[in-house]
């Protein structure tokens, strides 16, 4: 039995918390460009005081920690981090339809989810995700600054939500955030399965409670528009709440599968170039906490 945190009582008081959203391979690929180019640019996203991770947004968030960081990423790592099985696009398809039927309940809709995810439960399929998140990450340990990890459980569609003390191993945390059903199998963590922690709720911001200033990546914006911002605005105690998302120059890069790793090279040089543009309006508030809000 692994201990979680839980999202009604994860509430913090600090400075600055970074929220990293779901995005597939491309999205993994514009984050981590994205999170490096601004590190170039002098706003260091990695020195948030609380980052949450989820699917994509987890994978760069453990990436922060690595020694050579996040600049690594700017090619796929050795063994192109491969796939356990070849990507299902009917049971993804299943799993969104599944998510869009009126009157479903959230937590029946995880459940169904959660049958269809179960269906691809392979261990060997699992141990070579498990390997190739290893290899993206480039760590083992989950790092001293407070990283919240969010999966889903598979069977009861119950959100979860891991950090460094919760007894889950960061690489096994890290797979099962970004194990969305049809595209990679179900982690067994503690004896149960786990999935994309997207599902519970997109990008998650809601778990930032409590910092005064809440940085939002949407790598995923432009396909769920009022996803970052219906919970974002939300966020308790918040002064100053932005939101990045990719611009059109990062959507061509794209194309139109956001698991076609073959773009992934592109993708991260678009979100390296979009933080230039983007460092600006994130220098002041993010580097200076004594900073009045600039509105939401």
């Amino acid at each position: 039995m692994t201990n979680t945190v839980e999202p009604e009582k994860a509430e913090y008081s600090v400075g600055r918390a970074l929220v990293l959203g779901p995005g597939g391979i491309v999205g993994t690929a514009w984050t981590a460009g994205l999170v490096h180019g601004l590190r170039h640019e002098g706003v260091d996203l990695g020195e948030a005081d609380l980052i949450v991770g989820t699917s994509a947004g987890a994978i760069v968030a453990a990436a922060l920690g690595a020694e050579n960081g996040l600049g690594r990423l700017a090619r796929p790592v050795a063994g192109d981090h491969p796939r356990p099985t070849a990507p299902d696009a009917q049971r993804t398809a299943e799993v969104f339809a599944v998510l869009g039927t009126p009157g479903l309940t959230p937590e029946e809709a995880r459940r169904r989810a959660g049958r269809i995810a179960m269906g691809t439960a392979d261990p060997r399929a699992q141990q070579a995700l498990l390997t190739g998140r290893r290899e993206l990450i480039g760590v083992d340990a989950w790092p001293t600054r407070r990283l919240l990890i969010t999966a889903v459980d598979a069977a009861s569609g119950e959100p979860v939500v891991w950090d460094r003390d919760s007894g889950v191993p960061l690489v096994d945390a890290v797979a099962a955030s970004s194990a969305f059903p049809g595209t990679a199998p179900p982690i067994e963590v503690g004896g149960r399965y786990y999935m994309d922690g997207a599902l519970r709720e997109g990008t998650n911001a809601d778990l930032a409670r409590g910092a005064r200033t809440v940085l939002v990546v949407a790598p995923l914006a432009h396909r769920f528009p009022r996803e970052p911002h219906r919970r974002v605005q939300d966020v308790p105690g918040a002064e100053t709440v932005l939101t990045i998302a990719p611009k059109e120059a990062a959507l061509l890069a794209f194309g139109t599968d956001p698991g076609d790793l073959a773009v992934w090279v592109p993708s991260f040089r678009a979100g390296f170039a979009q933080a230039a543009d983007e460092q600006e309006r994130l220098f002041i508030p993010w580097n200076n906490r004594r900073v009045s809000p600039l509105g939401r």
